[in-house]
């Protein structure tokens, strides 16, 4: 499936560590050495003087600083603190809405060396081939991406439909490819713990490969909790708060601490200053980052500096994001700066801003000052486009059909943490009249898999809506969804997308606002990062005009989470109203005539 030497092997030939161990013995020359930086050890948390030299891909000596000056090329750290390669423990580069190849060339430079990449966004769009091209992708660029095999396409199975469905033996065969470390986070958290029998096969597949399991565990705890480590599964990213964190430390899940929902950061930070040393199954990672977002601030860089920001020791921050990290793989070979280890290295400026001054990959110089040295292949995309299989939409279609007179309805009640409700509501010309203080959503199968009609749903607690809101972005199943306060602007939003083959587009007064194309997969545009930042802005900017925002749970990032039905709660999904623990699907959110 992959060209490249396989790793970690390739550090292990011969002839390279029969070099390294000459040079380290003073016999031979280095090819790199860096001199004059302050290392931080993350092993024992200390910072010292020290100088490296390096052989080819390999760390072969750490020593005391002046000792040696043999080399063919000498980097003058220049008082630079030296740690490993930042290492992101669970991503999705496609929630950036870059191609691998620009999500590379921004956080690279930022010393993110590795990331662990579940590509389900691609998988649920595309099924097999879109993993397959995001293989290949990742095979080329410079930053090492170790690939996870979607577990979950669709999410919730019976109450959704994706572009493709993978079982077990899809889940086999990708775990077969060598660029896949591992089956990527498992989001039926229902079905592990029933027993499912398709989620069953699907774990077992991932249990014979001797890969890793990831997990989805949000919301578990007890016994719940039990059942589904005990199928196999070891880590947790969607923490919900200090007191989840370390019930899940205490169950002993390796944790990955992510950097997209900030406003629980302090929270983890506290719990770990209190509990007075940081646990080895503590790693970091980003999740998702939209394009604004990693434009400005980065990827794995951003987290670690948010988390020092918010009190934790910057020793603590890096183990997590190197050692700990590296040891979750079982890749000895990185998350260490020590002879014998695979030279990724990064020299900082501080350890506050934690800026990158140089990055190396393998021992060559991949970026420098910010900016890319290596080389970025970048793979043709057009197996990614056309991927939008709807025709123009009416305002009728996104009208809720009923008897005459009053009905009861079922809501989707909270942006997070979902809950069912009812109202009642009036029926105007055959139609459900909106009921105060609700907003509209509507999700369209647009994978040309069954009927595109789309599915309606009132959600509350959503604030007033002076517009629409229309995505082809929207967790995990990616079908179009809709939010609005009236039919014209959802419309008119909905149909904009169509004509873009993907993205989003906002719509107030009859007009569109803003419009981000997303023409691959509908969900990651060919342009340069800093362009899709800047249009990315204007849709928050046009949101922040048609909805009042209440944080934290009332944010623009919710539109879309809204319709990720393997979450406790109810759903709108392209089937209907979707409740994951009772299996229940409402295609209409109509109850009874009154």
């Amino acid at each position: 499936m992959t060209s490249r030497p396989a790793e970690p092997a390739d550090i292990n030939d011969p002839a390279l560590r029969a070099d390294a161990v000459a040079a380290a013995r003073g016999d031979r020359a280095f090819d790199t050495l860096i001199t004059g930086g302050r290392l931080v050890d993350m092993v024992t948390g200390q910072i010292r003087t020290a100088d490296i030299g390096l052989v080819g891909a390999l760390i072969a000596s750490v020593h005391a600083p002046g000792g040696r000056s043999d080399a063919a090329e000498t980097i003058d750290a220049d008082g630079a603190y030296i740690v490993p390669g930042f290492i992101d423990t669970h991503m999705h580069v496609e929630s950036s809405m870059a191609t691998p190849a620009e999500y590379v060339a921004t956080v690279l430079p930022r010393g993110v060396t590795t990331v662990v990449w579940d590509p389900h966004e691609f998988g649920n769009v595309h099924g097999l081939d879109g993993v397959r091209w995001a293989a290949e992708a990742a095979d080329s660029l410079p930053l090492r991406m170790i690939l996870l095999a979607p577990s979950c396409v669709p999410s919730a199975p019976r109450l959704e439909l994706a572009g493709a469905d993978f079982d077990a033996d899809a889940m086999a065969e990708m775990l077969r490819w060598r660029s896949v470390g591992g089956v990527a986070e498992i989001m039926d958290m229902q079905g592990v713990i029933a027993g499912n029998p398709r989620m069953a096969a699907i774990v077992s597949a991932g249990l014979a490969s001797g890969k890793l399991l990831c997990g989805h565990a949000r919301g578990l705890s007890g016994a719940d909790l039990n059942a589904f480590m005990a199928a196999g599964i070891t880590s947790d990213h969607e923490l919900t708060s200090g007191a989840d964190l370390m019930a899940k430390l205490s169950a002993g899940m390796t944790i990955e601490l992510r950097g997209s929902h900030d406003h629980l950061l302090p929270d983890f930070v506290k719990v770990l200053n209190e509990l007075g040393h940081l646990p080895q199954t503590v790693t970091l990672c980003t999740d998702d980052v939209f394009p604004d977002d990693l434009h400005d601030n980065g990827g794995l860089d951003d987290v670690v500096r948010r988390l020092v920001r918010y009190g934790l020791r910057p020793e603590w921050a890096l183990r997590a994001a190197t050692l700990n990290a590296a040891q979750r793989l079982g890749r000895n070979d990185l998350g260490l700066v020590a002879a014998g280890r695979r030279a990724d290295i990064v020299l900082l400026e501080d350890l506050e801003d934690f800026r990158a001054r140089r990055v190396l990959v393998n021992g060559r110089t991949a970026a420098r000052d910010g900016a890319m040295q290596a080389a970025l292949p970048r793979l043709d995309a057009t197996p990614l486009r056309d991927s939008v299989k709807l025709q123009p939409l009416s305002e009728d279609d996104f009208r809720v059909p009923a008897e005459k007179g009053r009905v009861r309805i079922a809501t989707i009640d909270r942006p997070r943490f979902t809950r069912w409700g009812e109202m009642e509501a009036e029926v105007v010309d055959g139609f459900v009249e909106p009921p105060e203080g609700t907003t509209m959503i509507a999700v369209a199968h647009r994978h040309g898999k069954a009927d595109s009609r789309p599915r309606i749903g009132f959600l509350t607690g959503w604030g007033k809506w002076r517009g629409a809101f229309c995505t082809t972005l929207s967790h995990d199943s990616h079908n179009l969804t809709v939010f609005g306060g009236n039919v014209r602007d959802m419309t008119l939003a909905a149909n904009a997308v169509i004509a873009a083959g993907g993205g989003m587009a906002v719509a107030s007064n009859g007009w569109i606002d803003a419009i981000l194309p997303l023409p691959l997969s509908g969900l990651v545009t060919e342009a340069s990062l800093k362009d899709t930042a800047t249009t990315f802005r204007s849709i928050r900017k046009a949101m922040d005009a048609i909805v009042d925002w209440q944080p934290p749970y009332l944010v623009f990032k919710a539109c879309f989470g809204a319709t990720l039905a393997c979450n406790v709660g109810p759903h709108q999904t392209d089937r209907g109203i979707a409740d994951v623990l009772t299996g229940r699907v409402l295609e209409s959110p109509v109850l009874e005539a009154l």
